[in-house]
């Protein structure tokens, strides 16, 4: 026992010794949350009290293998994430003794289709983005059809009423949070459309899984990296491009690019808190709690983050393109700012 707590104490102290020579908070994660953790990080530096927080958009898988390597100086303090966190990333965590997780909720984004003002304009059901975009579609684009290899090489090809357009959607990698709801909220949703392919739920999960998210590899879907930005550049340098990233993104660009309707629904601030708009997600922000009162000021950018002058309906976030969250859950998030309470899965 006593050999245990010297043991503790020793790690404790190493820690300490660690963290004392880095005196910036370290964040990493998704590119999504990046210009929202930026935007506190630039105001909590503006405070004086502490050095501005380096922030790092590594997408948000990477950021969580980042954040559950460890405890100790050379791993981040904090990770952005456009999703929650998975059991097995929790797993990994605690695996590793990251153990004390600080969960953030930070508020809404709505995953943008969206192009250059001057493309060809047209809107889109999430099944017609199904067959735009699925590794394999029903034979004819009809319910029932057998399954083969995506033939769509043009909208035209989806829906007769459509441009003779190339189909080129630039979009995120496999690592980015964007890219897991999006394949969830959007590709899945829009095969469960075709009835014959939402049975396969029941009868066969794995394979409608397969189906539902698998992602064509025939260039039509081109992976443009974590960097939003770039895809914002490419659009408006190819109008025939469609472009799939946070909807913050798109209402900074409204100038250059415009958001497709999804099954009738425009994205705006207001149908992604609603829920009406289908293609809309949580974002979050997890904290390394045995990095607290070691690394300088992590307790003092949580409470700046999650403050009503951030992160509320008329904080600096809303000219950031942050969706709000309700009145109610955002009060929910600022208390639990103040004790803490840990992450448990």
């Amino acid at each position: 026992m006593k050999k245990a707590l010297l043991l503790a104490a020793a790690a404790t102290v190493a820690l300490a010794g660690q963290a004392y020579a880095r005196d910036q908070i370290r964040i990493v994660g998704s590119s999504t949350v990046y210009p929202f953790t930026t935007t506190v990080a630039e105001r909590f530096a503006k405070a004086g009290k502490f050095k501005a927080p380096v922030v790092e958009s590594t997408g948000t898988g990477g950021g969580m293998k980042l954040f559950c390597a460890g405890v100790g100086d050379q791993h981040p303090d904090l990770t952005n994430a456009s999703r929650r966190m998975k059991k097995s990333e929790f797993g990994d965590c605690v695996k590793n003794g990251v153990k004390d997780i600080y969960e953030i909720k930070v508020g809404f984004d709505g995953i943008a289709i969206a192009q250059a003002k001057n493309g060809p304009k047209f809107n889109l059901t999430l099944g017609q983005l199904f067959l735009a975009l699925a590794k394999e579609v029903p034979e004819g684009n009809k319910d029932g059809g057998k399954l083969i290899a995506n033939p769509n090489r043009t909208w035209k090809d989806v829906d007769p009423s459509f441009p003779a357009a190339k189909i080129e959607v630039l979009g995120p990698p496999p690592t980015s949070g964007t890219r897991d709801s999006f394949n969830e909220l959007a590709l899945e949703a829009g095969c469960n459309s075709f009835a014959s392919l939402k049975a396969l739920e029941k009868s066969d999960a794995k394979k409608h899984k397969a189906v539902c998210q698998g992602v064509r590899e025939d260039g039509a879907y081109v992976e443009a990296g974590e960097n939003d930005n770039v895809i914002v550049q490419k659009l408006v340098a190819n109008p025939n491009a469609v472009g799939v990233f946070g909807f913050s993104f798109l209402d900074q660009n409204k100038d250059r690019l415009i958001g497709k309707t999804v099954n009738g629904v425009e994205p705006t601030f207001e149908t992604i808190s609603s829920g009406k708009y289908p293609i809309a997600r949580d974002m979050y922000v997890y904290v390394k709690k045995a990095h607290m009162g070691v690394v300088p000021g992590i307790k003092e950018f949580v409470a700046e983050y999650t403050s009503a002058r951030a992160m509320g309906k008329r904080g600096y976030l809303a000219g950031k393109g942050l969706v709000p969250l309700p009145d109610a859950e955002f009060k929910k998030v600022n208390e639990s700012a103040k004790t803490m309470d840990n992450l448990s899965m």
